[in-house]
């Protein structure tokens, strides 16, 4: 998904078949030539084993996103057969639509209601979001307003929420661990809002979207602007690349960026009965978890913490107790171990995410998962630095790499080292 200003100036048409038009996004200081489409992006997912989720143009007409629909569903028709003729014959099938993105004025949320309405009309088993909540950058987390559930709640099927935890700033501050790390149990504290909110207006059906999150917000200064310039201007093309730089400097992203994500996907976890979706931005530079260079590819931090929790957890959420202190900040304070155990279907492997958040001592903590107490070695995955600030980047890319490793329990205790993440596995012990 794109940010608002990105799509608010999208038209799909421009971005299929062989002739595409490029366009000036002024408000970001670029050209974008439209070569990467509808059909490209499709095809991305399929290769990466991701489902597409399409976000409209939150300033255009009902016709033009019904019309996007059609290009990617329909068997017939126009905009079938216009997809056909660009080499696709079969249907995309997107199950999963944005009407708009970071909006919240009383227009967008009447033309929510008339979007999605259509939509579902028309194609009753795609699932629709909107513009729900947006509590960045340590802005105060607000719930969904009231006028638009009212207005657009009963054809929705998610709502999308947004937030990036540490502020932005032109001097493009690097933020310390301990900053960075007292931030990891606010994405959990913004679900039980975002939940509360939609129950308190009926709407507990509706599921949360978590489609725009990260640790960081990005560095943009002199951006987004507000006013025509030429993208040839010295100015611009300064501050687009003052805008660059900051971003992808990979020693910005320590191992607080990776607890960080996993303390993220943990929240997702404890309330997937709410949070059915949860989609890292940006994906590639920038913020994201892998940064691509002329000659390769970095994986950052928080990639490896996310393609642990991607392969190495099971199917199910189970219960687990643990028992932990509590690392103190002057932003606050945050459990020094976070936990969360999943299962597999037959309730024989289990799978145990533990961070220890604390960036200097080993840890001891106690693990119950509930009939039971872990005794013995068992085999595990780490993620872990040789200090709090330890990042990757193109002269050092596996500085920071999981490691199979085997971890001690002791009647249920086990010790954790500083700064860490680990994925433990029992077979066949807790049925």
């Amino acid at each position: 998904m794109a940010r608002r200003m990105l799509v608010d100036a999208y038209h799909w048409q421009k971005g299929v078949g062989e002739k595409r038009a490029a366009y000036g996004d002024f408000r970001w200081g670029v050209i974008e030539p439209n070569t990467f489409g509808t059909d490209e992006f499709v095809e991305f997912c399929r290769m990466i084993g991701a489902e597409p989720y399409i976000c409209h143009n939150g300033l255009a007409d009902v016709q033009e996103n019904l019309d996007w629909v059609a290009y990617c569903n329909a068997t017939d028709g126009k905009f079938a057969d216009m997809r056909k003729a660009n080499g696709n014959p079969k249907p995309f099938d997107v199950k999963f639509w944005s009407v708009g993105n970071e909006r919240y004025d009383t227009a967008y949320v009447n033309r929510v209601r008339n979007t999605a309405k259509a939509m579902k009309e028309l194609y009753p088993d795609i699932q629709i979001t909107c513009s729900g909540s947006q509590g960045n950058q340590g802005k105060k987390m607000p719930g969904v307003q009231s006028y638009l559930m009212e207005t657009a709640g009963d054809y929705l099927d998610y709502i999308s929420v947004h937030n990036y935890w540490l502020p932005r700033g032109n001097d493009l501050p690097r933020y310390d661990y301990m900053t960075a790390i007292a931030q990891s149990e606010n994405p959990e504290k913004y679900i039980k809002i975002v939940s509360k909110s939609l129950d308190d207006k009926n709407m507990g059906r509706l599921k949360i979207a978590f489609d725009e999150w990260n640790l960081r917000a990005w560095q943009h200064p002199g951006f987004p602007r507000n006013k025509m310039n030429d993208y040839e201007d010295p100015e611009v093309l300064r501050l687009v690349e003052e805008r660059i730089a900051g971003n992808d400097l990979n020693s910005h992203y320590t191992m607080a960026d990776a607890l960080f994500a996993a303390s993220f996907l943990n929240a997702c976890l404890r309330n997937s009965e709410r949070v059915t979706m949860g989609n890292i931005a940006p994906l590639v530079n920038t913020r994201g978890p892998l940064y691509v260079h002329p000659k390769g590819i970095v994986k950052r931090t928080h990639f490896h913490a996310m393609f642990m929790y991607t392969n190495e957890l099971e199917s199910q959420v189970a219960p687990i107790q643990i028992t932990t202190d509590k690392l103190v900040h002057e932003t606050g304070s945050v459990a020094v171990v976070d936990a969360v155990a999943t299962v597999d279907e037959n309730a024989e492997n289990w799978a145990i995410s533990l961070i220890n958040r604390h960036p200097r001592e080993d840890v001891v903590c106690t693990i119950n998962l509930g009939n039971r107490m872990l005794d013995g070695k068992y085999e595990a995955t780490i993620l872990t630095g040789g200090t709090p600030q330890a990042f990757n980047d193109i002269e050092h890319p596996n500085r920071v790499a999981p490691k199979r490793t085997e971890l001690i329990f002791e009647n249920g205790a086990v010790k954790l080292p500083p700064h860490s993440l680990i994925i433990v596995h029992v077979q066949g012990e807790n049925k």
